[in-house]
């Protein structure tokens, strides 16, 4: 089983390594200008050399999406419970939900920026990441409130619990896989959400991972454009395997997702 799993992250490594390696070839063999498409030792290099700016802006956007994340999460999970206890209010406030989601960003982001005003920037790109993280919180908890087994729901019934005490002793453990995997695309969809509502911004207005890309294509610095671009598919790997961790440790011990699995 050790070897199994060693031989499950060496993988990966090994193919993007492989990867890696004709990417430095490919360039240096045909000559490719580093302005169209840079070798990976310059981007490793711009990396290195531009590290304290990228750091913060890596902070900055990181900062972004966890709060529009987490806010998602609460607000996600407490207004399915609410659904859950009134179909009339489900069905009256779910259209509005999905018109939420359907409506692009780029479309609102400018209103939104107005509205907020540019001296609070920051605030305007939570509400436009938390935009694009809300729904799947919402629907996938949604779903897996109503997932639950009738006979289950009966049985409490028969034994006199309450209203609360079903939502929180059957419906909530139910819906906790639902719940998790619309975690797990909420997750990437906040970091999306702060990235896209900051090139929107643009102008400077803030200076996460987003505006260092925009400024370095305006420069033409593209080593340091990819080096932000790899930080920012960093951050959504560590996302999701954060995520994933969490769901192996809630699940791992009862739910059939996760029982058995090597």
């Amino acid at each position: 089983m050790v070897a199994g799993r060693i031989a499950r992250a060496l993988v990966p490594l090994a193919l993007g390594a492989a990867v890696l390696g004709f990417w430095e070839w490919a360039v240096r063999a045909w000559e490719v200008p580093p302005f169209v498409l840079p070798p990976p030792s310059s981007i490793a290099t711009a990396l290195a050399s531009d590290w304290r700016i990228l750091a913060d802006s890596t902070w900055l956007t990181l900062t972004i999406t966890l709060q529009a994340f987490c806010l998602a999460v609460v607000s996600g999970v407490a207004l399915a419970m609410l659904f859950a206890q009134s179909r009339l209010l489900a069905a009256a406030l779910y259209p509005y939900a999905v018109v939420l989601q359907v409506t692009p960003i780029v479309a609102i982001a400018p209103l939104v920026i107005i509205w907020v005003g540019y001296e609070r920037v920051n605030l305007a790109l939570l509400i436009l990441a938390w935009v694009v993280a809300f729904f799947p919180i919402l629907s996938n908890t949604t779903l897996g409130l109503a997932a639950v087994d009738p006979n289950l729901r009966d049985l409490f019934r028969l034994y006199g619990a309450s209203r609360w005490q079903v939502v929180w002793r059957l419906q909530f453990p139910s819906a906790l896989p639902y719940i998790l995997a619309g975690m797990k695309v909420s997750g990437g969809l906040a970091l999306i959400g702060a990235v896209v509502a900051e090139f929107v911004a643009g102008s400077g207005t803030a200076s996460g991972l987003a505006w260092r890309i925009i400024e370095s294509g305006n420069r033409l610095n593209i080593p340091r454009l990819f080096a932000a671009l790899f930080l920012l598919a960093a951050l959504g790997v560590m996302i999701f395997a954060l995520l994933s961790w969490v769901q192996k440790r809630l699940l791992g011990r009862w739910h059939e997702s996760e029982v058995g699995r090597p």
